[in-house]
């Protein structure tokens, strides 16, 4: 696996990818030290991207800076991902951006809405947050719930708002500023 660290208006991401595709890619919120640790851990090296992870980045850059960005078709290589979380990441690449689902709705869509902590479960353990939008998933009360990127639940509110969700506003109701 090859990986680069890129700086965005959110903060410096590190991205890891595979001729297979996106592999790994890590939020912003740690120091430049401990990204690099994070994101080369394991047989991952520093790597110059190619034309189509240039242009992730980009994309990346683009959301960072509030842009509506559509991740869906980026390829992944989800090796070594347990089968029941890739389920659960293919539902979650169908919630577009503003758009939010609930851990019961994806345990629901995966046939048992008792898989609610088994969907939290691969929720945190997401190799690419972002790109598989695990930040869209919400408590069944439309609290943010946990969030395992540095900054934890902060960081995906922040993700949030970018994306237009006032997260906690009652149905059909939104914010306004004042």
């Amino acid at each position: 696996m090859e990986t680069a660290i890129f700086n965005t208006a959110l903060g410096e991401f590190g991205i890891g990818w595979t001729d297979a595709g996106l592999a790994r890619l890590q939020l912003p919120g740690l120091d430049r030290d401990g990204l690099e640790q994070r994101i080369n851990r394991g047989d991952a090296q520093p790597g110059e991207p190619n034309r189509d992870i240039e242009a992730l980045i980009n994309s990346i850059e683009d959301y960072a800076e509030g842009a509506v960005v559509d991740f869906s078709a980026v390829p992944l290589d989800l090796g070594g991902v347990p089968e029941f979380h890739r389920r659960a990441y293919a539902l979650l690449l169908g919630i577009g951006w503003g758009e939010t689902t609930t851990y019961g709705a994806l345990a629901r869509q995966l046939g048992d809405v008792t898989l609610s902590r088994a969907v939290g479960a691969a929720m945190g353990a997401n190799p690419i947050p972002l790109v598989i939008p695990c930040h869209r998933v919400l408590a069944s009360d439309g609290k943010p719930g946990g969030f395992s990127a540095p900054g934890g639940a902060e960081s995906k509110l922040r993700m949030l708002s970018l994306e237009g969700v006032a997260v906690g506003a009652p149905a059909g109701q939104m914010t306004f500023g004042f």
